[in-house]
Parts: structure tokens; sequence; C-alpha cells
């Protein structure tokens, strides 16, 4: 799949976002030793990795969000962002869903990637996935 959409400015846009917002945390602080010394070419094929995962998920919008295919994407992709970002706590993958389904350039950047209401079904798979692996 090409997602020559989401070139270097989009990927440049979101690290100066997170480290805004994370930058004092060990997670960021994982972030920044993962990608280190990573090229460019390097990190736009790990982004392309994980819009991959959403454009899957967009594939399962008819699905419920707390189905075993869906559920199971949601288990790729906390995996994903922990081998390619940081460890990926259901803490934190709770966040990510919030600021999925919340509007804005994340919102429509995973929906360019899966169809309208990816990221809606994503952040909903993603609570279903949270609420059983808490509890």
């Amino acid at each position: 799949m090409d997602f020559s959409a989401f070139d270097s400015s989009m990927i440049d846009n979101e690290t100066a976002r997170a480290k805004a917002m994370w930058g004092h945390t060990d997670a960021y602080r994982e972030f920044e030793e993962k990608s280190a010394g990573r090229t460019e070419r390097e990190s736009k094929a790990i982004a392309d990795g994980l819009m991959d995962i959403f454009a899957r998920f967009g594939a399962l919008r008819g699905m419920p969000a707390d189905s075993k295919p869906v559920i199971s994407l949601v288990e790729r992709l906390r995996g994903y962002i922990t081998e390619h970002y940081y460890n990926c706590t259901p803490q934190i993958l709770r966040s990510l869903a919030a600021m999925y389904a919340g509007g804005g350039s994340m919102t429509e950047n995973i929906d360019r990637a899966g169809g309208s209401g990816t990221a809606e079904l994503a952040a909903k798979a993603i609570e279903a996935y949270c609420g059983r692996v808490e509890a």
C-alpha cells in the first residue's frame, strides 16, 4: 500500500507534538533511544507500517469493535508500537485511542489510511481490548 501522503513533514510534526506533550516521560526517552540513528527512509517505512495496520482496521469497519479479528488487530498494533516506538502499556494505548478518535490531523490521517470511521473503530477496539487485559 502506498502511503506517500504521509510524508516526512507529517512524521516530523507528529514527533514535535509528541515531544511537547510527553518529552518528560520514560516512554518518550525509549522512543528517542529506538529512533536514534534511524534514517529518514527507515522512519518513513516504520510509519508506513503503522498506517498499514490502520488500513487493515479500515477493512474491518463493518465488524463490532470487540470482535476477535478487530481485537487481534489491536494486539498487532500494540506490538508494533512496542517494537518500533516504546513499551505500549494499556494506559498508553488508551491515551492513543483518545487521540485517534479525538479529531484533528491524527484522526484524518488514520481515516485517510482506512476510510472514514477507521479512527473511531480503532479507538473503540482499543477500549474493548484494554478492558479485557486490565480485568
